[in-house]
């Protein structure tokens, strides 16, 4: 049973060409980090286009329980009024992050430099969840945390009264953990420094500038050196959230596969730490155009055309394009899976750690469906039927993740025989408005 309720399953059948303009949900990283930064501000915090999924909604929730007025004034429409770097004030309940990874790290980053105990939980998938890749940082600042086995949540964390500032090399391409220790270095004295040997998303960076922190970048022989000044005084912002390229994913992927398909997704985030998925895409061969590039709130976005693409042919992804396109890699097998040729994904092992074992969960559905995959620990490859070849037929296990669960119905739409996910509940998490929005473009979508 889904954290959400009795588990809902939705079928996927081929459809007609898929036409018109998919609006997106605002940017899922962005929305998180505007109500954190927000919070620790001074002043009201203005935010436009946020996205409204229970993984932000629980992040504005938390934002309230440390003492910050978090209030919603229409569709996207959110006010922070901030408490300051160091005044968040100890939550009277469990903080309950439900889906979310992100949200989950992000806000122990920030309390973890503050003298206060905060208890974390989460629903059962994100319960399952390794922290310690957090905890284990944030203990260099003088933070203690109380989890059950294997550094799992429940969570208790006890924030350092008396904080240091930090150096810490990232073990592993992670823009939540790198985003994490920087949160906890605002509120130590003195430079806190994380060094990253692959650039992961800069969203983080890009906003803490934007508040008025004092950071630096340098690409050095080590990596890409963050140098953070702690203790600032951050101050209140208008953001303008662009639409997410995670959520964009998917009608854009579906165009692809779709006969005679010409879809629109206006004004998406082209940030270069995330825009992997569309330069893979491109390259397999897919019509992918950029139109009306422009800059908006110091991050690039564009409106991206996607049209059905048949002569699409796999590639060897580069290992180092991972981190730029993460959890874009269940979809991309989906039409991986109507090229030409394999597709090879490798230095992706992350992908083991994320709201479930994508390779596993994507490996065993494609496999359903008629699919041939390989795996092993960090990497897979799945070899094209070709378009209009994929047998597809088969009911496919979502394991609480929205990401999967989107994945295989973009693939039903394209397929010879319809595809049916277990529960469609879990893509509230990140993209609400998904199945209105893909019925919009002509996809045929039901609940069971």
């Amino acid at each position: 049973m889904s954290s959400h309720g009795a588990p809902i399953p939705m079928i996927s059948r081929k459809c007609g060409p898929l036409s018109g303009d998919a609006h997106v949900p605002g940017d899922k990283s962005i929305s998180h980090r505007s109500l954190i930064l927000g919070a620790l501000s001074i002043g009201r915090t203005e935010v436009f286009g946020l996205l409204e999924g229970q993984d932000v909604l629980d992040t504005a929730k938390a934002m309230q329980a440390f003492g910050a007025t978090v209030e919603q004034h229409g569709v996207g429409h959110w006010t922070i009024d901030g408490v300051g770097v160091g005044g968040f004030a100890e939550p009277q309940n469990v903080i309950d992050c439900g889906n979310s990874g992100t949200g989950v790290r992000l806000i122990m980053g920030c309390m973890a430099t503050t003298g206060i105990t905060v208890t974390f939980t989460g629903d059962a998938s994100l319960n399952k969840r390794p922290m310690a890749r957090v905890t284990d940082p944030i203990s260099l600042f003088g933070a203690q945390s109380f989890g059950r086995q294997g550094g799992r949540l429940p969570m208790t964390i006890v924030g350092a009264a008396n904080p240091v500032p930090v150096s810490y090399k990232v073990p592993v391409p992670s823009a939540q953990v790198k985003s994490a220790v920087l949160l906890a270095g605002l509120n130590a004295p003195g430079k806190t420094v994380v060094i990253e040997q692959e650039a992961t998303r800069d969203h983080t960076e890009r906003m803490l500038v934007g508040f008025g922190a004092e950071l630096t970048v340098e690409d050095t022989t080590q990596g890409r050196v963050i140098t953070l000044t702690g203790q600032p005084e951050l101050k209140a912002q208008t953001i303008v959230v662009p639409r997410d390229p995670s959520s964009a994913a998917f009608p854009v992927c579906a165009a692809l596969i779709v006969k005679g398909s010409d879809v629109l997704v206006p004004n998406i985030g082209l940030n270069p730490t995330r825009a992997g998925l569309f330069t893979t895409l491109r390259e397999m061969g897919a019509d992918l155009t950029y139109e009306n590039e422009r800059e908006e709130g110091g991050e690039p976005v564009a409106d991206l055309r996607a049209r059905y693409s048949p002569n699409m042919t796999g590639i060897a992804v580069p290992p180092e394009r991972a981190a730029s396109m993460i959890d874009e890699y269940p979809v991309l097998s989906v039409v991986a899976a109507f090229a030409q040729g394999d597709t090879v994904m490798k230095g992706v092992k992350e992908l083991r750690v994320k709201e479930s074992d994508r390779i596993d969960a994507m490996a065993k559905g494609l496999r359903a469906n008629g699919v041939t995959v390989e795996e092993g620990d960090d990497w897979w490859i799945v070899t094209g039927c070709g378009m209009g070849n994929v047998a597809g037929g088969a009911l496919c296990e979502t394991f609480l993740d929205h990401r999967i669960a989107m994945s295989f119905m973009v693939m039903g739409m394209a397929s010879s025989a319809p595809v049916t996910i277990d529960d469609c509940g879990p893509i509230a998490t990140s993209f609400p408005i998904f199945e209105g929005l893909m019925a919009d473009l002509g996809a045929v979508l039901e609940r069971m």
